[in-house]
């Protein structure tokens, strides 16, 4: 995760950078993580707080099944 901030929606958003790209998501279901931590998400929803081991080894899986092209880990 890059940066936390509080949305004037009063939502808790962060930025978070990905293999492909970095992108917003909402942080309603874990709104303690804070920015250089690793999170599981889905559909815009950061879902989970996993440490960097989980981080890398979710995202060679999702190469090994072809979700991603190559792997990478970003805070």
């Amino acid at each position: 995760m890059l940066r936390v901030w509080d949305a004037g929606t009063g939502a808790r958003m962060a930025r978070v950078r990905f293999p492909d790209g970095e992108r917003d998501l909402c942080l309603a279901y874990v709104p303690d993580l804070q920015a250089g931590e690793y999170t599981i998400a889905h559909a815009g929803f950061a879902l989970s707080h996993v440490d960097r081991a989980t981080a890398e080894a979710t995202l060679r899986t999702m190469v090994e099944y072809g979700v991603l092209e190559e792997p990478g880990v970003a805070p």
